[in-house]
C-alpha cells in the first residue's frame, strides 16, 4: 500500500518544495511519512470542521493549500484552533500537507487558472521563481485579452471567472482593458510590478490601503476579489492533477476536494 512518503514524491513531480517562497511552510506538518494512505481529503483551508471530516470519514491523510501551522509554534495547546487542528490530526492518525507558495507558482496552478478562466493568453510570470522550475513558473501572471475590452465588461469576465463576493476597486476604470495581470491571494505588494510591466488592470485579494493609495495615483486599476474567490477554483485543477498521477501507478488511493465556503461575506 502506498504510504505518505510515496504521496509526497508524487507532490514533488508536481508542486516542487523549491517552488516555495523562503517565508513559506510547505510540505508534510503533521504524520508519520511511512503511514499507508488509502485515502485523501484535499481542501484550500485548515479549518476545524475540515479535520473533523477527515477523521469522521476516515481519510488518512489531508492536503491543504494554506499551511495548517505557518508561524513556529512555542506551545501546543488544544483550546487554540491551531492547537486543537494539530491535537486532532495526531490523534486520528491523519497525515497533513501543505502546499502554499509552490501551488501558487507551477504552470497551472493557482495564478494561472485565474488568468486562464479571464482568458488571458501569452501569459507570464509577474516574479519569475528562482527555485527548481520549468520555464514559466513564477508568483502571478501577466497576459492579454485575445479582444480588448472595457472596464464593465472585464468585471463581468472576473465575475463569471470566480463568483468573487465582491469586487473592491482602486484607481481609475481603463478606457481599455487588454494587458492584465493576476495573482491570486493576497498578493496586492506585487501591484508596483504589475504596473512595470504594463498592466492596465491587476487583480488579486487583501488589497492594502497604501497600496490603493499608490495604485490610483500611479494610474494602474486595481481589483481586490477577495482571497478565498481567487484562489478556491483551482483547486479542482489540483485534485485532478494528483488523481492523474495516483491513476498512473495504478494506486487505490482516492483523492476528493472538501467543500468550503469563504470565511468572509458581506454583513
Amino acid at each position: 500500500m502506498p504510504t505518505i512518503r510515496d504521496f509526497l514524491t508524487i507532490l514533488q513531480q508536481i508542486v516542487p518544495t523549491g517552488l516555495a517562497e523562503e517565508w513559506d511552510n510547505v510540505g508534510l506538518l503533521v504524520g508519520d511519512p511511512n503511514q499507508p494512505v488509502q485515502r485523501v481529503l484535499l481542501a484550500l483551508d485548515p479549518t476545524i470542521a475540515l479535520i473533523e471530516q477527515a477523521a469522521a470519514e476516515r481519510y488518512d491523510l489531508v492536503v491543504t493549500h494554506h499551511p495548517a501551522i505557518f508561524r513556529p509554534l512555542k506551545t501546543l495547546r488544544t483550546d487554540t484552533p491551531t492547537g486543537r487542528f494539530v491535537a486532532l490530526a495526531a490523534r486520528n492518525q491523519i497525515g497533513v500537507i501543505a502546499c502554499h507558495t509552490n501551488l501558487d507558482s507551477i504552470q497551472s496552478g493557482v495564478s494561472d487558472h485565474l488568468a486562464q478562466a479571464l482568458g488571458l493568453v501569452d501569459t507570464r510570470p509577474l516574479v519569475p521563481s528562482r527555485g527548481e522550475c520549468a520555464l514559466g513558473c513564477g508568483l502571478g501572471r501577466i497576459g492579454i485579452l485575445p479582444t480588448p475590452t472595457d472596464a464593465r465588461a472585464f468585471l463581468d469576465r472576473l465575475r463569471q471567472a470566480c463568483s468573487p463576493p465582491w469586487i473592491l476597486e482602486a484607481g481609475i476604470r481603463p478606457e481599455r482593458v487588454e494587458t492584465v495581470a493576476v495573482c491570486g491571494g493576497s498578493c496586492s505588494d506585487l501591484t508596483e510590478a504589475a504596473f512595470n510591466m504594463g498592466a492596465e488592470v491587476f487583480v488579486t485579494a487583501e488589497v492594502k490601503h497604501s497600496v490603493a493609495r499608490w495604485a490610483a495615483d500611479a494610474g494602474i486599476w486595481l481589483l481586490d476579489a477577495g482571497h478565498f474567490a481567487t484562489e478556491q477554483p483551482a483547486m479542482p485543477i489540483f485534485r485532478d492533477m494528483l488523481r492523474q498521477h495516483i491513476e498512473a501507478r495504478s494506486w487505490n488511493i482516492a483523492v476528493d476536494l472538501a467543500i468550503q465556503q469563504p470565511p468572509l461575506h458581506l454583513a
